[in-house]
């Protein structure tokens, strides 16, 4: 006879198994752009309506530069989870594997066309 305790039967049974994980990296990315946000709109506000060399200026010093990289990489991983547990919860079969993918990959490709400008305006 085993004397499983409602905890022990519980632990890593989510539909997915991965529940408490997907929580923490949402609940660690907006924290992350709760800190992010209002810096880089203070930095962009600054550099917003200079003319064009004052704003390549700006976006090639280091902080500025990566302080909008981080933006792009952590803002667009935070899009993609929650779009993910959206389309998890609306969505069934075929449907629901496409959508993930299509949101996953425009996030990535968001975030490689941002970056690429970052560097044509930073180099």
């Amino acid at each position: 006879m085993r004397y499983l305790t409602a905890r022990k039967r519980a632990e890593g049974k989510g539909a997915a198994h991965t529940g408490t994980e997907h929580h923490w990296h949402m609940t660690v990315t907006a924290v992350a752009l709760a800190f992010l946000v209002p810096t880089w709109l203070y930095v962009f506000g600054h550099a917003l309506g200079q003319p064009y060399e004052a704003v390549r200026a700006t976006f090639a010093r280091p902080f500025p530069a990566i302080l909008t990289a981080l933006i792009l990489i952590v803002g667009m991983r935070h899009f993609a989870m929650g779009a993910q547990m959206m389309i998890e919860d609306y969505a069934r079969g075929t449907a629901r594997k496409m959508a993930v993918i299509f949101v996953y990959s425009l996030s990535a490709v968001v975030v490689a066309t941002g970056l690429f400008a970052l560097i044509k305006i930073a180099l």
